[in-house]
């Protein structure tokens, strides 16, 4: 069965929420976890599901993508008709960029056509979460569906963040609102909605027929959110299916995260140092696949003075080095380095930072090649930290890649 299916990882979105960490790739390229690109998680849950024809479709930014499918991902074998394919914008039905995520596939949709598929698993590459796809493609099959959409429920609070769904009693989705002020809600809980998750199964004829008639509405934004789903709720059968649960062989940890803000991304890195982490990284038969550097083990040790250091409830990435520093509940990438003294606490280091002796680092996020001079301070003078870097609305400092402290 999955073997019919194509799939379509849509990876061109600019993130500007998550700026800088986004200034210089795109948000599925985004590093996360100590280990990952946050596009892993989608690409390992079709590893996992059996789904071996995906098209990754980038835009904004992408070399720093482009390379990491390129070093992390040639793992499938075209002579067996397997392939991760790249498609940046062609232009081959108008001289502009993707104007939306259905306009991004019709502009490509000379590769759905021509494919041997029966139907389309389309998914976004900047969430977190696993998911056995197979389990929703066979349901999808089953009902006959022309269209599934992946759904979770969330509080209501939070529902006007998302395409918001109302079903029946057959689970057949008979209300869509995009992104609505007043979202309604779960019949018989005011407090709970249920929320679309971006992720789509559509038989490919009714798929292909949807995308050319939306190109022909002068008045559409080309977006399956606004105007398709609407549009297929009216005429077509479509359905919802349930996020977890007992269906497909990934433990149901129900884990979904949009880490498109500082905020949400800093979270969802601070969930894997819970003692019982939320989302479920272990499970032997579905690991998150990525790209690994060929670098040393990690390793912590005395400081040249023979201070001892300090680790507590962290995550240390292949190559990282600490010298008699104290971390605590803190995510370091690959080859970082921290030195004598030096305190780091709360935060989230990308690879090859280093942090001078004595300097002190509270709930900051660092990206890739900066050093820290010697007695360094970040996230103790907010006031101070505004003038020089970003700060999120929960107090997260956001050092940007390659920033070069001014000489003391």
């Amino acid at each position: 069965m999955p073997n019919n299916t194509l799939t379509i990882l849509l990876a061109g979105g600019q993130g500007a929420r998550l700026h800088p960490l986004t200034a210089d790739r795109a948000k599925p390229a985004v590093p996360f976890g100590g280990k990952y690109r946050v596009i892993d998680f989608s690409l390992s849950n079709c590893l996992h599901s059996g789904l071996r024809k995906i098209l990754v479709m980038t835009q904004y930014k992408s070399q720093s993508l482009h390379r990491h499918l390129r070093d992390g991902w040639s793992i499938f074998n075209p002579e067996c008709g397997e392939y991760i394919t790249i498609v940046p914008p062609q232009m081959r039905t108008s001289d502009s960029w993707y104007a939306g995520t259905a306009d991004a596939l019709h502009q490509n949709l000379y590769l759905i056509e021509r494919s041997t598929a029966d139907q389309v698993l389309i998914l976004a590459g900047d969430h977190i979460y696993r998911m056995d796809y197979a389990a929703m493609i066979a349901l999808h099959r089953e009902r006959s569906a022309d269209l599934s959409i992946a759904c979770m429920k969330v509080p209501v609070s939070q529902a006007s963040a998302f395409g918001v769904m109302g079903i029946d009693h057959d689970e057949r989705i008979i209300e869509f609102q995009e992104k609505p002020h007043n979202p309604f809600t779960v019949p018989g809980d005011t407090a709970t909605a249920l929320v679309s998750m971006g992720i789509y199964v559509f038989s490919k004829e009714v798929l292909c027929k949807a995308l050319a008639d939306d190109n022909l509405d002068l008045t559409s934004d080309h977006d399956f959110g606004k105007d398709i789903i609407p549009r297929m709720i009216q005429r077509d059968r479509v359905y919802g299916y349930a996020f977890g649960g007992s269906k497909g062989r990934v433990s149901a940890d129900y884990y979904w995260r949009d880490v498109g803000t500082i905020d949400a991304f800093y979270e969802a890195n601070m969930d894997l140092l819970k003692p019982l982490p939320p989302l479920d990284l272990y499970q032997e038969n579905w690991g998150i696949r990525t790209y690994h550097g060929q670098n040393p083990p990690a390793r912590m040790v005395p400081g040249p003075s023979g201070a001892e250091g300090l680790l507590v409830d962290s995550i240390l990435g292949a190559g990282a080095l600490l010298m008699g520093a104290i971390v605590k509940r803190s995510i370091l990438a690959s080859r970082v380095r921290v030195g004598e003294g030096a305190l780091v606490e709360d935060s989230v280091l990308f690879d090859h930072v280093t942090v001078g002796e004595g300097a002190v680092l509270r709930r900051c996020i660092i990206d890739k090649y900066v050093d820290i001079p010697p007695g360094t301070t970040i996230g103790v003078d907010r006031q101070r930290d505004q003038h020089l870097f970003t700060v999120s609305d929960e107090g997260i400092i956001v050092v940007p890649r390659g920033y070069r402290f001014d000489p003391a």
